[in-house]
């Protein structure tokens, strides 16, 4: 159990008046722009939001105006961002609020949870960075904070360790000012108790922590192996245009891609590797004539395409 909670949150709040983050969706905490910006840091880190945020809080300024957009310009505005389900749902999740709340992001925690695409975490950031509201809020930074003051050493990835941590960062909740006081945990997280080892000496609640090896915690079992794969692409160009297909789904759905090739005994024309979750993927992309059922685009005017297929066509075409 954490000592002293009051006085740690004094000194918490007093490091955070000083050294907290300033980032484009504090700077008004207009419910919309809240809910955008937990849909896109989800796996994704702030520096590679924050261009894509502003863009897109640009285009789309309110859930009225996301709703009435198309899949295609959504892609288009995701494009690069990666986990493009994350903006299919975001699209239905804005759909769901202009139909049933008016245009306005609700502020109930089941009312968010009901929305497409939102689990207990984004609803519990929506309603602290949004609506103030003091609930736990326990991403991968908080978490690693209140795992390493508690001196939990048990892998925090089961149910009950969730649970557990879950009633000690309710411990540590103040009576009121859920925003600043979880965005506080949240930045202390990212900046000195980060992963790997801390940076304790700079710590501003170092003497409530009760880790003693913090830079083993929170533990974590081992992670599961990689699955790789080899992907056989086309790139067909005729007249200056360059021909694609819409992703089959499951992955990618939504978005263009290069057509896929046969197996050839010729090397590629191009070589790139990437991953997807645990999936390394070699992508080799040959060139071939091409085939009825392609759809032709000019190469200034291509459409929403996943970062790897972008790249290989950038790179063979030199656009």
């Amino acid at each position: 159990m954490i000592p002293k909670y009051d006085a740690l949150r004094r000194a918490l709040m007093a490091w955070f008046e000083k050294h907290g983050r300033h980032l484009p969706w504090r700077s008004n905490p207009d419910p919309y722009a809240v809910l955008v910006s937990e849909f896109m840091l989800q796996q994704t880190t702030v520096a590679a939001v924050r261009p894509y945020f502003e863009r897109w809080m640009r285009d789309f300024p309110d859930a009225a105006a996301l709703a009435r957009a198309d899949e295609p310009a959504v892609m288009a505005h995701w494009q690069g961002l990666g986990y493009y389900s994350r903006a299919r749902n975001l699209l239905r999740a804005a759909k769901d609020i202009a139909d049933r709340h008016g245009g306005r992001v609700p502020g109930e925690l089941y009312l968010l949870r009901a929305l497409p695409g939102v689990g207990p975490y984004t609803a519990s950031a929506v309603a602290a960075f949004a609506f103030d509201q003091c609930v736990p809020v326990l991403d991968a930074n908080i978490l690693r904070v209140v795992a390493r003051l508690a001196n939990f050493t048990k892998p925090i990835n089961t149910a009950s360790a969730r649970q557990l941590l879950e009633r000690e960062a309710s411990r540590l909740l103040p009576a009121s000012g859920g925003r600043d006081h979880t965005s506080a945990l949240m930045d202390l997280g990212a900046t000195i108790c980060r992963a790997g080892e801390p940076d304790c000496p700079s710590c501003p609640v170092r003497r409530f922590c009760q880790a003693k090896h913090p830079a083993a915690i929170p533990a974590k079992p081992p992670r599961p192996g990689l699955i790789h794969e080899r992907d056989l692409r086309t790139l067909a160009v005729r007249s200056g245009k360059i021909f694609l297909i819409p992703s089959p789904g499951p992955r990618w759905k939504g978005l263009w891609l290069l057509p896929p090739a046969q197996p050839a005994d010729r090397p590629p024309a191009l070589e790139i590797t990437f991953a997807v979750t645990r999936h390394r993927i070699r992508m080799d992309v040959f060139r071939a004539p091409p085939r009825k059922g392609w759809t032709a685009f000019a190469t200034d005017a291509l459409p929403p395409m996943p970062s790897p297929h972008r790249q290989a066509v950038r790179k063979l075409l030199e656009i």
